[in-house]
């Protein structure tokens, strides 16, 4: 299991409260069990020494200087299992890109996975293995063109790296602007360089954006540059790090936006790649919120009605695990935060920086 300790924020009682939520709801369809990557696999996106560092300190061994490897801090504390753990993830994710290469499936959920931040030589942000960007390749490697969304609101700073200059591989990152936020990263006139020039695309919002920000970059940004890259395929980080009650960001998104950005990306790729999605998880550090938000992603997927009330079995016993309230309803409380006084100047802001983005690459599109 890919555990990084009971204090760490990226907890898999996450996952593990979403798949009671929806065992508890009869909604539950078990998942096909992916087999870890191994290290040989790893090689398409990571460094061999860097693989193996990995491989040893998971294993026990004491190394020194493994912090210049991005391993024994507090965000990537090092753990028994660490490798195995993180090949599981990666394999699941690279499991989701094959389904879709062999056309077994249109849109799959990869109950994990996420691991944006990973370097080709370096762990950062709660992250060892860089699942995405494996399968990311997999698919390039079968000559298709993939878009990757990065709706969580950190930069998805390691995937954009891997493929900065690949002209197969377009990037598009949705977060709270880096000038307050890990990693520091994701500015508009971060657009690729060589073949890969113009195809990565972010875009940078002020702390405390709300829904309406998301959807005018939806529509904007987001669905004319599908409309013209047409891939093959697009795959979702959707970390859910962006609600307004998670601990470790500022930007203000509801349930009722995330329903409303989750329909809108699969419209998207029903309409620009071919009905191919791949979605995982990511950020989210709200245990009252992500399970909520991700529910609402299964349940969209999988066109199943959206339940308005929590199981009460459900809530009680999570309510008394992590010993604090659970709100009675799978959707936030309407007005659930307090409206705060430049939600204008904010919205204004960020369609400055949609305008500067698009200025700066619809005269290559077109």
């Amino acid at each position: 299991m890919y555990n990084l300790g009971d204090s760490h924020p990226f907890s898999p009682k996450r996952i593990q409260m979403l798949i009671e939520l929806l065992q508890e709801w009869n909604l539950y369809k078990e998942p096909l069990q992916p087999k870890p990557i191994s290290p040989q696999e790893l090689k398409t996106i990571h460094d061999e020494k860097y693989i193996n560092i990995v491989e040893e300190v998971s294993s026990g061994t004491k190394i020194n200087g493994v912090d210049l490897f991005g391993l024994g801090t507090s965000d990537n504390p090092i753990f028994e299992g660490m490798a195995e753990g993180a090949r599981y993830q990666a394999g699941g994710t690279l499991l989701g890109a094959q389904l879709l290469i062999e056309n077994k499936a249109n849109k799959v959920l990869q109950f994990g996975g996420g691991f944006h931040h990973a370097h080709k030589n370096m762990a950062a942000g709660f992250c060892v293995y860089n699942d995405i960007s494996i399968a990311i390749k997999e698919m390039t490697n079968k000559g298709w063109h993939v878009a990757y969304l990065d709706i969580d609101v950190h930069h998805g700073d390691g995937v954009q790296e891997m493929f900065y200059s690949d002209g197969q591989v377009m990037t598009i990152s949705v977060h709270e602007t880096g000038e307050f936020l890990f990693p520091g990263s994701g500015w508009i006139h971060e657009l690729g360089s060589g073949m890969g020039r113009h195809l990565k695309l972010n875009v940078p919002l002020e702390p405390f954006s709300e829904g309406d920000s998301y959807l005018y970059v939806l529509n904007k940004v987001i669905e004319p540059a599908l409309n013209w890259f047409k891939p093959n395929a697009l795959i979702v980080q959707a970390g859910a790090d962006a609600h307004f009650s998670d601990p470790l960001a500022d930007n203000l998104l509801t349930t009722f936006d995330y329903e409303k950005i989750f329909k809108k990306i699969i419209e998207l790729a029903d309409t620009n790649c071919n009905g191919k999605v791949l979605f995982t998880f990511g950020g989210g550090y709200s245990p009252t919120a992500t399970p909520r938000v991700w529910a609402l992603l299964y349940l969209i997927m999988n066109n199943m009605k959206i339940p308005e009330h929590l199981p009460e079995n459900w809530r009680t016993r999570w309510q008394q695990l992590l010993e604090k309230p659970i709100p009675e309803t799978l959707h936030d409380e309407l007005h659930a935060y307090e409206q705060i006084q430049r939600k204008e100047e904010i919205y204004s802001t960020n369609k400055d920086v949609v305008r500067r983005l698009m200025d700066s690459v619809a005269q290559h599109w077109f």
